[in-house]
């Protein structure tokens, strides 16, 4: 592994190619830096690298890092439980993993009481992995039906997906093409106030050249920056 900036390059220029050869635009894709038990010095050196985006995973780690870390766009992309949901709804600029509509009408409660529309994405599981939250794709056009009916400091911005993890990264692209498609269906039926699809995150460490090329416009990238994380921290 290299210095955080050169692991960012190194990321960035495999998501380009990838998005070339894909015949997209490298612009259409945002990384963002996974700061899981990361501290607030590296990851304040990911972004004087040129990170504008990070995920975190738990919200205890949000309320731990949030005041030490230099300005940028924080996203929730782990479980989040609804007890939860009040510690950082005045912090994070988009929730990756609504998967319920006990979730949503919390996120869209706690929000109305910050006078603000909570951008979000639905998590879905296409592998329907057992270990993995998300819902299946009849599930997810009800839940965002639901929303843009009863939950109107909610935006849905798009979809959410975690592959399973294989040797072989290819062997996701299978899963990321089955969100796509979902994601298209509903980027299809146009833009509304609260219905703006616009966010498709897809691809981690081990797969997220894969996930570019199936159509992926975020990828959530930990380990490549930042080495193996040591849980002993």
């Amino acid at each position: 592994m290299g210095s955080i900036k050169e692991n960012i390059d190194k990321v960035i220029s495999i998501m380009d190619e990838a998005a070339q050869q894909a015949g997209r635009r490298p612009c259409e894709v945002v990384l963002c830096a996974v700061t899981k038990t990361r501290g607030p010095d590296e990851i304040n050196e990911a972004i004087r690298a040129g990170v504008t985006d990070i995920g975190e995973n738990k919200v205890q780690e949000i309320l731990d890092k949030y005041d030490f870390v230099d300005p940028v766009r924080w996203h929730m992309i782990g479980h989040l439980q609804t007890n939860k949901v009040k510690y950082i709804i005045d912090k994070v600029d988009l929730v990756h993993s609504v998967d319920s509509v006990r979730l949503a009408e919390e996120i869209d409660r706690r929000a109305k009481q910050y006078g603000k529309v909570m951008d979000v994405l639905i998590q879905v599981n296409p592998a329907k992995e057992e270990s993995k939250f998300g819902i299946g794709a009849e599930e997810a056009d009800a839940l965002i039906n639901h929303i843009l009916e009863n939950c109107a400091n909610i935006r849905v911005k798009g979809l959410m997906c975690m592959a399973p993890f294989t040797e072989n990264p290819e062997d996701a692209a299978s899963y990321f093409a089955e969100t796509r498609e979902l994601y298209e269906k509903h980027a299809k039926a146009g833009r509304q106030e609260r219905l703006d699809f616009s966010v498709l995150s897809m691809g981690m460490s081990n797969d997220y050249a894969v996930a570019v090329r199936e159509g992926s416009s975020l990828i959530r990238v930990g380990t490549a920056i930042f080495g193996e994380r040591d849980y002993k921290k």
